[in-house]
């Protein structure tokens, strides 16, 4: 996920996208915790989306 592709995103969308984000950032915890997460890379791919998604909300909030 880059952000120009969010940036062209509504507040809406956005939120959406964090939600199912932050679900998937919680199964990847969870798989981590009962030792099934193979591939770890996930995780830190799944936080960074989740400060994109953040950063560009901020951005469209402090536009306004």
């Amino acid at each position: 996920m880059k952000a120009i592709d969010l940036r062209s995103k509504d507040a809406l969308a956005l939120q959406t996208e964090l939600e199912s984000l932050l679900r998937a950032h919680f199964s990847l915890r969870m798989q981590q915790g009962t030792q099934q997460l193979t591939n770890t890379s996930q995780l830190r791919k799944v936080k960074r989306d989740i400060a994109r998604v953040r950063t560009v909300m901020r951005e469209k909030a402090g536009a306004r």
